[in-house]
């Protein structure tokens, strides 16, 4: 029987191993360096399907592992360091653990990380006053002044969501001008309920060890002069990180460093398929990553099919 290998569990790649191990496929998860991806921080999840009270992301990934298991599907703590194409089809992984394993049929699952602002407290934070999803997030601060630290227009769109919950909106800036396209650049700078503080960065979370966000350190990047901006939450915006690295050799990577599926989710190489947020800079929810890892179980069904397997 061929090897099926899924890289990562998050919602894709738990998805497609559900699918794969009802088809009696026997998948094997490799879990990756953040068993249940991102949204195991994510407190309480209200836009996914299913749960008209919402559902703490760390209970959704754990239900959706029980169900993948409950099939047949096996999993491993490890971690890709290196990916090496095989014929006809697949390839080996080169595990952090320093060990090898062939795949006939792989999915990449891997994901994509929110870039951080790498200050102290960060972690603590995370989920607590601190997010990097305002689809997420931004209804629990209603009411609230509320702070978006980047300059793209994911940070307009994540500044313009968030006013219909927030009393005002912050938007922090390291430069004086913003990169995002003058539309949704308009958009923030003609909203009453927005300010701009330009060629600021934050310097501090105040306060981890009060379990909750209550205030920024910021500093002027042209005079260097530091201030406080006291608000109820901070939401990070400044780009995504697509976990490519062990395939940006042999797989083609699109100019933001996401992976790119030719004919979606095959990719050039056979036997070798793409789901969820390493291959989408768009949508990147939960519900679209599942449906991706739906689809990449199906075609890698097929393509075993079409082996005679």
């Amino acid at each position: 029987m061929k090897q099926l290998t899924i890289l990562g569990s998050g919602p894709a790649g738990l998805t497609a191993a559900i699918y794969a191990a009802r088809a009696g496929l026997a998948p094997l998860v490799l879990d990756g360096p953040a068993p249940g991806g991102p949204l195991i921080t994510t407190p309480l999840i209200e836009n996914y399907p299913g749960f008209p009270d919402g559902i703490p992301g760390f209970e959704l990934m754990e239900i959706m592992r029980k169900q993948a298991e409950r099939f047949g599907a096996r999993f491993q703590s490890a971690s890709v360091v290196k990916f090496i194409p095989a014929e006809p089809c697949g390839g080996d992984l080169e595990l952090s653990d320093g060990s090898t394993h062939h795949a006939d049929v792989i999915i990449i699952a891997t994901g994509a990380g929110h870039r951080r602002l790498d200050l102290p407290g960060e972690n603590e934070l995370s989920g607590h006053g601190l997010s990097y999803c305002a689809t997420c997030d931004g209804a629990f601060h209603r009411g609230q002044h509320i702070a978006v630290v980047g300059g793209g227009d994911t940070a307009m769109e994540e500044a313009l969501f968030l006013t219909r919950f927030a009393s005002s909106v912050t938007v922090i800036h390291r430069r004086d001008a913003f990169r995002a396209s003058k539309i949704m650049a308009h958009r923030v700078l003609s909203s009453p309920k927005i300010n701009v503080r330009w060629n600021t960065i934050v310097t501090g979370l105040i306060d981890p060890a009060q379990g909750h966000l209550t205030a920024l350190k910021l500093q002027d990047t042209v005079t260097g002069a530091d201030s406080m901006l006291e608000v109820g939450a901070l939401f990070v915006a400044i780009g995504l990180v697509p976990a490519t690295g062990p395939f940006e050799d042999v797989l083609e990577c699109d100019a933001n460093g996401y992976l790119v599926a030719e004919a979606p989710p095959r990719t050039r190489l056979p036997g070798v398929f793409v789901a969820g947020d390493v291959s989408d800079s768009r949508y990147r929810q939960a519900v679209t990553a599942a449906g991706a890892g739906c689809r990449a179980a199906i075609e890698a069904m097929h393509f075993l099919e079409s082996l005679g397997e």
